[in-house]
């Protein structure tokens, strides 16, 4: 080789080096950014629940106040506030409505999509076509109707309503079939059979381990979606006691209350309220890095 032709490839080597570093560069400033951007308004929130109302009247801080054991005092103790918010009877209904809705969310759409996928008849793409469909409904279209239907049921006031309907997830059955298009071979179904298991056993000593990627990631959505879900259980759970009420129930009563203004109790029972969905995302997110280490490697 000449040494222009070593002098050009050398430039051109450079050049390409140069444009991979600036692109990386690029895109981690960009998911800094974005990192922040997620994070800040949990951060205010914490910072918020250790101030003083006075303190945050004023403005916004990024410093830590000290009043952190005052503010949980209050939420304890002080009876204006205890009308309102309990947060132990708050964690005890939303863990019991959400970990049943997540549970039934995500094995029933992962069944549906699994049948879906694996068999054939003629209804297939319309059967699935009309789930597609279904997800374009939102709630609140169906929501008096709704409400009616599980009056005349005698279902107000109770947690099946929040429960039981869990089981149609459109979305997730959407996701799950498109997961399963992409990292779910049939020769493994029939090698199953083969071997004499029954399909249900299939579904769950094969397909459910080979889902777990997707299962986490929808069940992080899921548990989300119900913890934080205000507008279905302030429908149904109409005439009930505090002790009955799920603790977005109990957060918005405190918000709109008017016999209790301290800005760092509310803070504090906010912050209290998103802990299950942190310590969920924990627990399930190697879970979703476990799948995405798994699907960059190739055969």
């Amino acid at each position: 080789m000449s040494t222009n032709m070593k002098s050009v490839y050398g430039k051109a080597k450079d050049n390409y080096s140069f444009k991979i570093k600036l692109k990386s560069t690029i895109l981690v400033v960009w998911f800094v950014i974005l990192t922040i951007i997620c994070l800040l308004p949990i951060y205010i929130l914490i910072i918020n629940a250790t101030r003083e109302h006075s303190e945050i009247a004023n403005g916004l801080s990024f410093i830590p106040g000290s009043n952190l054991k005052a503010n949980f005092h209050k939420i304890v103790t002080d009876q204006n506030f205890k009308l309102s918010y309990n947060a132990l009877y708050g964690y005890k209904n939303s863990l019991i409505i959400t970990v049943c809705a997540t549970f039934l969310t995500v094995f029933f759409s992962a069944l549906t999509a699994y049948g879906i996928h694996v068999y054939d008849f003629k209804l297939k793409e319309i059967s699935y076509s009309v789930i597609l469909l279904v997800m374009m409904v939102p709630m609140q279209v169906t929501s008096a109707g709704f409400v009616s239907f599980m009056s005349d049921m005698h279902l107000t006031n109770t947690y099946w309503p929040l429960i039981i309907p869990a089981i149609a997830a459109p979305a997730v059955v959407y996701f799950m079939r498109s997961y399963m298009k992409s990292s779910f071979p049939l020769d493994i179904v029939e090698a199953a059979r083969i071997d004499g298991c029954s399909e249900f056993r299939t579904f769950l000593s094969i397909a459910i381990p080979m889902m777990k990627p997707a299962i986490a990631v929808q069940a992080i959505f899921a548990f989300i979606a119900s913890w934080n879900n205000f507008y279905t259980p302030n429908m149904i759970l109409i005439n009930v006691k505090l002790s009955k009420k799920t603790l977005p129930m109990m957060v918005a009563a405190l918000q709109s209350s008017d016999k209790f203004n301290d800005y760092g109790a509310i803070y504090l029972a906010i912050a209290l309220s998103i802990i299950p969905i942190i310590i969920a995302y924990v627990l399930l997110s190697r879970f979703i890095i476990a799948g995405v280490a798994l699907g960059g490697v190739k055969e």
